[in-house]
């Protein structure tokens, strides 16, 4: 029988069970869902509204019913609907009376929306906690090759010089963001939702704060209608992690790119590459490639949850069951692809005469040759035009702005002369760009203690 059966005369319809329960994906939930009840069951005998006794016998029943849970003992059942009814179920069969007291002053609208924000709260800061791990890898790449020279770009084309160490202080950059949004996200989601009924609260003299104290939540929701209907914190927490998982597939296409022989910045550990069924030559950068992939998902699952909200009105509807599979995908997907990522990226091979050489062409340096025109006097437009054509004139001699003879250079200007070569020199571009953020050595030095600090702060 149905808990809440009272009300009706028939049976539902062949099939609705299965189609309304919510059991088969929910059932992840029971940690969160009994936690709660024993927080609940604790204010209620606390509180007078049912016997201290009757209290104590529910929170000894849920234990038990956590540890058979864990030890795979318990079967869930469609039957029962969802997670809720099938501990509330399972707890009466055991304890009797008592345990259908346990439902007095709550409602699985208010009953869900706890479990919910107590399981996302754990699992942000295990997402949190593999970010962390992750920048700890990107910075221990740069820490390794603080000094290989890389051209950097720019529309995929090559730009300006910089240092392999500089580029992966821009992902840590970005990773740091990521981080940052789910410390923002936690706070908004340290909220407990517990007391706020099925949507007008209760006419129980419950203590919210009590159970908000016990189940580790800084404050309660102030509006019982919100309580039950809000979903914001999920939301939020699938854009941060649609933004997160948008970083890991940029990084992927570098990686993809770096490793193909048109480039051959890096090689792939084989621990992390794999074989083609048909040609023997092949190694494919799949984990990467896969991250870019599943990003997708991710998408998908916020946009599923923002379809679902978009026009619901308080307080809570069937509709919002839908909210968990997303989540739980989404928070599968990142947890799933941190770890493997970060070890990829720790087990990199670098091939740093390829990227020095790339740095080479493409006259990357054009930008510090006007520069260098514009330190003698020279108004930056007017530098900008001589270098343009210095660079036309190599591109149809095939030759290079270091290639170039001073007579070559002074058919152009005047001003030119030979300190221009250790200007244009690759080292001696990085190094000159030395202003906070640049790439050179002692602002990459700065942005590492930086990145550093940040992961010992939230570790």
């Amino acid at each position: 029988m149905k808990l809440w059966s009272g009300r009706f005369s028939d049976d539902t319809a062949p099939g609705v069970d299965e189609f309304g329960a919510s059991i088969t994906f929910d059932s992840r939930l029971y940690r969160e869902d009994i936690e709660g009840s024993i927080a609940h069951a604790r204010m209620l005998g606390s509180q007078g509204i049912i016997e201290l006794s009757d209290a104590d016998e529910i929170i000894e029943g849920l234990l038990s019913i956590l540890l058979d849970i864990e030890a795979g003992k318990i079967e869930f059942d469609v039957s029962t609907e969802d997670i809720h009814m099938s501990v509330e179920s399972e707890l009466t069969q055991r304890i009797g009376d008592a345990g259908k007291r346990l439902h007095t002053a709550r409602s699985r609208n208010d009953q869900v929306a706890l479990d919910f924000r107590l399981y996302l709260k754990r699992k942000t800061a295990d997402i949190k906690r593999e970010t962390v791990g992750l920048i700890s890898a990107v910075l221990g790449a740069a820490e390794r090759n603080t000094d290989v020279i890389m051209p950097a770009y720019t529309h995929l084309q090559r730009a300006q010089p910089t240092t392999f160490a500089h580029y992966m202080m821009a992902y840590a950059n970005m990773l740091r963001r990521d981080v940052s949004r789910l410390n923002d996200c936690l706070l908004r989601m340290d909220e407990m939702p517990l007391g706020s009924g099925a949507l007008t609260s209760t006419t129980y003299p419950i203590d919210r704060d009590m159970v908000a104290q016990e189940l580790g939540f800084s404050r309660i929701t102030e509006n019982s209608l919100d309580g039950v209907s809000d979903r914001d914190f999920a939301l939020e927490i699938l854009s941060d992690l649609s933004i997160l998982m948008m970083h890991l597939s940029r990084f992927s296409e570098e990686i993809i790119l770096w490793c193909s022989w048109e480039f051959r910045f890096i090689e792939l550990d084989d621990r992390y590459s794999t074989g083609s069924s048909i040609m023997p030559q092949k190694k494919n950068p799949d984990v990467a490639e896969l991250v870019r992939g599943k990003t997708g998902r991710v998408y998908g699952d916020l946009i599923s949850l923002l379809t679902v909200m978009k026009s619901l009105p308080l307080a809570y509807n069937k509709d919002m069951q839908e909210d968990k599979e997303p989540l739980f995908n989404a928070v599968d997907t990142v947890l799933a692809s941190l770890p493997i990522f970060a070890q990829m990226i720790d087990t990199m091979r670098l091939r740093p005469e390829n990227m020095r050489r790339a740095a080479g062409d493409g006259f990357i340096n054009a930008t510090d040759c006007a520069d260098w025109l514009v330190k003698q006097g020279l108004p930056f437009r007017d530098a900008y035009t001589v270098v343009g054509k210095l660079v036309n004139y190599c591109i149809s001699g095939g030759k290079t702005l270091e290639t170039l003879t001073m007579g070559e250079y002074r058919q152009f200007s005047d001003i030119f002369t030979d300190e221009v070569f250790d200007a244009i020199s690759l080292d001696a571009c990085v190094a000159a760009r030395n202003v906070p953020g640049g790439p050179a050595p002692e602002q990459v030095l700065a942005q590492m203690e930086s990145i550093r600090s940040f992961i010992t702060a939230n570790s």
